[in-house]
Order: C-alpha cells, then sequence, then structure tokens
C-alpha cells in the first residue's frame, strides 16, 4: 500500500473534488485505495482491504481461476511438487490431539524414534492438545525448512511421562501413485492420484516393475483425480499412443492454438488398457481418457467425469501469494470441449455432482441425454460427447440396494472409519506380526467381538438396523473394516487388494479386459 501511496504523491494528488489523479492510466480500484488510505475517518488495514478485493475479482471469473494467499501459498503447491519440507508424518486429530497415523520411511521422524500412535502433545513448549487445533495449524508447526529443528513431545501408551523428541526437518517425498501391483499373472494396475512434477517418473517406475512381473494387460485408475500439470497428462497418454497422434489442444483469447501430440514410442501402446474414471475424475486425467478414447485406444470404464476443461496459469504476485488464472480452454483429439456448463453460480457448479446423484444418472446411463450438436466421431466411428466430462465406453452404475442402507449410514457416518483407526491403536502390539500385507490378509479375520463393538457404535450414534440389517453388515465389514485396518498399518498398499471384491469398476475391468483377450 506505501507504494501505492508514494506513487499517487508523486504525480501531486490531492483530495481536492475538483481534482483526479493526474495519471489516466490509474484505474478506478487504485483511486478507491488511495482514498482509503488517505481520508478515512479511521486507519484502515490496506493489505486485508486488498486482499479481499483481489478474492471478490476473482469471484467474479470461472470457478477455477483463483487468488492464493501467501499463508495458503505452500499448502496449496506442495502437492503439484512431488516433496515438501518437513518432518515426515502422517497424522490426524482424533479427540482434539494430534495423532501420528504413520511415518515415512527414511523420513526424520523416523529415524528418532517417533511411531505409529503416538500423540503430539507439545510442539516447542506450546502444548497443541486440548485447544481445539486444526490441521492447517498442525502443518504450519510442524512443516519448515530443510535443516531447522523442531521439538516434539509426545505420550506414547505404555510409557510413562512424555518423550522428548528433536527433529531436523527435511525434503519428504509426495507420491501420486498411490499403489501399482499385479491383479493377477497377467494384469497390472496402477493407482494415479494427481498429475505432479513427478507423476512421469513414477508412472514409468511402475510399468517397468510390472512388465517385470509379467504384466500383458492394465488397469488404469483416475477415480478421485483431479489433475495437475497438463504437460505431465500429454507425458503418460504418450506412453500409450502411436507417435504422432494428438493428445490434447488448447485455445485462449490470448493463447493461439497449441496443439500437443504424441512424440516417441510408448512402452504401452499396444497394450490392452482399461482406463477407470469417476464424477471426481477432472482436468489432466480427463486430457488422458479423452486422449485415448478419441484415439479408439484402450476402454474407458466408470462413470461420467467432472467435467473441466480449462486451462490454468499460475501468476506469481510480488508478496509471495499468486493468482491461477484461467488461460484457455482444451479440446480433446476429436475437437470436444468437455467443460461443463456454468451460469455464475459457483456453489451450483460444484454441486452439480450431487444433482448426478438426484437425477439418476449414477444409476443409469439412460438418464444422461447429450445434445446432437454435441456428437464427435472417432476415427473409427466411435460416437463421443463433449459439453461436460469424459463418457465412459462401459458404464459402471451405482448398485441402489437398499439392504446396505443401514451398513453405508456405518461408513458414511465415519464410524467404521473410526473404529479400524482404534482398532490398530489398541492392538499394535499383535497386530505387529504381520510383516507384509499377504500375511495380513491371510492371517487376520473380522471377529464377531469387532463386528458387536461397531454395531454399540453405531447405536451409540442413533443408528439402529434389524437383524437382516446387521447380516448384511457383517459380511460387508468382512471387507471393508479389514481393509481400513490394512490402511492403517501398511497405507494404501494394505487397502487395495483388499478392498478389491467390493470394487464394481474394477471387476468390469478385468471382465472387459478378458473379453477383448478372447474376441
Amino acid at each position: 500500500m506505501a507504494g501505492a501511496v508514494i506513487g499517487f504523491l508523486a504525480y501531486q494528488v490531492t483530495l481536492n473534488k475538483t481534482r483526479k489523479p493526474a495519471v489516466a492510466a490509474i484505474s478506478k480500484f487504485d483511486e478507491v485505495l488511495y482514498y482509503l488510505n488517505a481520508a478515512y475517518v479511521d486507519s484502515v488495514n490496506a493489505e486485508k482491504i486488498e486482499q479481499a478485493a483481489i478474492v471478490s475479482m476473482m469471484d467474479e471469473l470461472d470457478p477455477h481461476s483463483q487468488y492464493i494467499s501467501l499463508e495458503e501459498f505452500n499448502a496449496v503447491n506442495d502437492p503439484l511438487l512431488g516433496s515438501f519440507e518437513g518432518i515426515g508424518v502422517q497424522f490426524r486429530i482424533v479427540e482434539d490431539t494430534v495423532t501420528i497415523v504413520n511415518t515415512i520411511k527414511g523420513g526424520p521422524s523416523e529415524k528418532v524414534g517417533i511411531m505409529a500412535g503416538d500423540r503430539i502433545v507439545y510442539v516447542n513448549d506450546s502444548l497443541i492438545a486440548g485447544i481445539k487445533i486444526q490441521n492447517d495449524s498442525v502443518m504450519r508447526l510442524l512443516k519448515g525448512p530443510k535443516g531447522t529443528k523442531v521439538r516434539v513431545k509426545n505420550y506414547r501408551r505404555g510409557v510413562e511421562g512424555l518423550i522428548d523428541f528433536t527433529i531436523t526437518r527435511d525434503v519428504i517425498p509426495t507420491y501420486s501413485i498411490d499403489i501399482a501391483y499385479m491383479l493377477d499373472a497377467t494384469t497390472g494396475y496402477i493407482k494415479l492420484s494427481r498429475f505432479s512434477a513427478t507423476t512421469y517418473q513414477e508412472f514409468m517406475a511402475a510399468v517397468k516393475k510390472l512388465l517385470g512381473q509379467g504384466m500383458q494387460k492394465l488397469v488404469f485408475d483416475l477415480r478421485g483425480n483431479a489433475g495437475g500439470f497438463l504437460n505431465i497428462a500429454v507425458d503418460i497418454a504418450d506412453e500409450f499412443l502411436p507417435k504422432g497422434s494428438m493428445v490434447v489442444f488448447t485455445e485462449g483469447r490470448m493463447k493461439p492454438r497449441a496443439a500437443y501430440h504424441a512424440r516417441k514410442k510408448g512402452l504401452l501402446e499396444t497394450m490392452p488398457v482399461a482406463v477407470l474414471i469417476d464424477g471426481e475424475s477432472a482436468s489432466a486425467s480427463e486430457i488422458v481418457a479423452g486422449a485415448l478414447q478419441d484415439n479408439d485406444r484402450g476402454t474407458i470404464i466408470g462413470r461420467r467425469s467432472f467435467g473441466k476443461g480449462l486451462v490454468q496459469e499460475q501468476i506469481m504476485l510480488s508478496d509471495g501469494s499468486a493468482i491461477r488464472l484461467t488461460v484457455a480452454r482444451y479440446y480433446t483429439p476429436t475437437g470436444r470441449c468437455i467443460q461443463k456448463p456454468f451460469d455464475g453460480n459457483k456453489e451450483d457448479y460444484m454441486m452439480e455432482s450431487f444433482d448426478r446423484y438426484e437425477n439418476g444418472e449414477l444409476f443409469s446411463a439412460d438418464s444422461i441425454h447429450f445434445a446432437d450438436s454435441l456428437r464427435y466421431t472417432t476415427p473409427k466411428g466411435k460416437t463421443v460427447y463433449g459439453g461436460g466430462g469424459i463418457m465412459p465406453d462401459v458404464y459402471v452404475p451405482l448398485v441402489d440396494d437398499s439392504t446396505e442402507y443401514y451398513f453405508n449410514r456405518i461408513v458414511n457416518l465415519g464410524i467404521l472409519y473410526q473404529y479400524a483407526f482404534d482398532y490398530c491403536d489398541n492392538h499394535r502390539k499383535e497386530l505387529a506380526r504381520y510383516t507384509d500385507v499377504d500375511a495380513f490378509d491371510k492371517g487376520f479375520k473380522v471377529s464377531d467381538a469387532m463386528f458387536g463393538e461397531l454395531v454399540k457404535r453405531a447405536e451409540a450414534k442413533g443408528l439402529k438396523g434389524t437383524e437382516k440389517d446387521k447380516q448384511v453388515a457383517r459380511r460387508e465389514a468382512n471387507i471393508l473394516l479389514k481393509a481400513y485396518i490394512a490402511r492403517d498399518l501398511f497405507e494404501e498398499e494394505g487397502f487395495y487388494p483388499i478392498y478389491r471384491p467390493m470394487d464394481d469398476m474394477l471387476q468390469r475391468a478385468l471382465e472387459v479386459l478378458k473379453e477383448e483377450n478372447e474376441n
């Protein structure tokens, strides 16, 4: 603000009603800021007003243009950079206490002896337990430049008093591949959570690992993947497409058309592939799915994707904050823009996924209607549509099974998830005998006593079920409760293999790949 004021004074601006700032290029926004500072009855927080004005400007644009404050910058950008600097733990706030879920292997916290189940009570002599601390505050306390130190005091069950640790922060890698493993002797599975700066290298390492294990078919899971860097999406699509194939093109008012093509021979050009998408697959995920679909490559399976066809550029501001500004639209190889409609109401735009539930789309593909003007044709004659996400080649609806209502409520209310965490927390010593996922899968069973405790917790939340409800829930809990416990023990590598029998989309993908192999 001081710079703006000095600039005005340099042009001898006064508050005389008959005079205006001498430089015509000065905007109305700058004028108002000047007069607030120079004439308002009380002192003003110019920085706060300026930030609120910028946020308001962004709100007038599309839903994906945004202002990123200096305080938010690292939290917003770190997931896309492939690493951050901190102490290397995963945590949850349980009963108003920061509880360690896992330590990053080889990270600073593991090296000093911090363990899953530890409760952080103090950070640098400041009490953080029992004060209603929030996740973002914890992150600010624990993250910091590499080489700096942070002191924590932890409570650990079975140990008298608090344990004092001094941790030297380091670079902590963040991985965009949740898991890559073999579903059977010939079928690989890769689950990708984002398109970050390191995703392509991670993806290629995963592909090479699975090829070495005999992979001849691939299930590529992009469900829940909200996107990331466009160039990384292009690089990954390149591995599936012949050299010269169009991947995507972009165009904006101030951005001339830019086309992106496959540039080399990819490792997966001839491999049968099924790509899984859902309503949370967006942006870069849709670029990959659209590129394969429009090039008649592989099979897209699942439910209609989010529908984000806009390209953002991040522009740094002088104080270290930034804006992400939509500068172009992207188009699939057939020319489709898959951006869903936006009428100016951002809340309606973001809640559109609930409309899909209400109008029946999630339960039947027949509920989805595309205008003829949005119809496009692939080189082999397949009909595809623009105007609101990628419509899969094989639609997998939600199962509308009222018999599972009771169990679904237990899941949706977080009762099952919390019980899985508490069970691990209370049985860490006995669970330690399972040294890997296979041993856990073969040796661990959800007991009747465990299910009984789950029912008690549901009843404490006011959720009651019939005996038939409980029979259904017992069957489902055998898989999902076990999978959640496996996740606490082995992270995603524990969850997905055990959850697999409940995954309708994955089961359909395996059927499709088998059918293609037989034809």
